[in-house]
């Protein structure tokens, strides 16, 4: 079911809402047995990109929700800069994600959940703070809670359907 990526939203429309839109992603890539990421990119209050975490079904290590969601917008927009785009996503981005957040020229970057592991905006390091030639705004812990619950019941549900299979064994 793909949902439709230029819709008009009306100004008065939140982070909320549109990380609401990036959890539906994650959601659904978790359909395909994917760790539930998800990234949209907006602009001018329209969504132009959105993207599930894609590593397993693409056996590919660069297939991050970010990533995918960042090419996407670059195709959108026709270029590989990102201006007036502002990048959500359900947990805080890599080093890798948020190098390529800076490359883009992403203005401005919001994410739910911390990750205390690789988190690259704030949690582990703070690559918004390294003085490169672009430094984006970064909002975190929208909808956090949310998003990590969603994160840790996947993870909680795999150890279970493991352990079941262990027994079974």
């Amino acid at each position: 079911m793909e949902k439709e990526k230029n819709v008009i939203i009306p100004e008065s429309l939140t982070d909320e809402y549109f990380m609401r839109e990036a959890i539906a992603a994650a959601v659904e890539c978790m359909a395909e047995d994917e760790v539930p990421i998800g990234a949209v990119a907006v602009r001018d209050g329209v969504i132009i990109a959105r993207a599930g975490n894609g590593r397993e079904t693409h056996k590919m290590a660069t297939h991050h929700a970010e990533i995918l969601a960042i090419e996407e917008a670059c195709r959108t927009l026709g270029g590989w800069r990102l201006p007036g785009v502002t990048l959500y996503v359900t947990l805080e981005p890599c080093a890798m994600c948020a190098g390529a957040i800076i490359n883009a020229r992403i203005p401005r970057v919001v994410y739910g959940a911390k990750d205390m592991r690789f988190g690259a905006l704030g949690s582990l390091l703070d690559l918004s703070k390294v003085p490169f030639n672009h430094i984006p705004e970064v909002t975190g812990g929208v909808l956090g809670d949310e998003c990590a619950e969603l994160l840790s019941g996947y993870f909680k549900s795999k150890r279970v359907a493991e352990k079941s299979k262990k027994e079974k064994s």
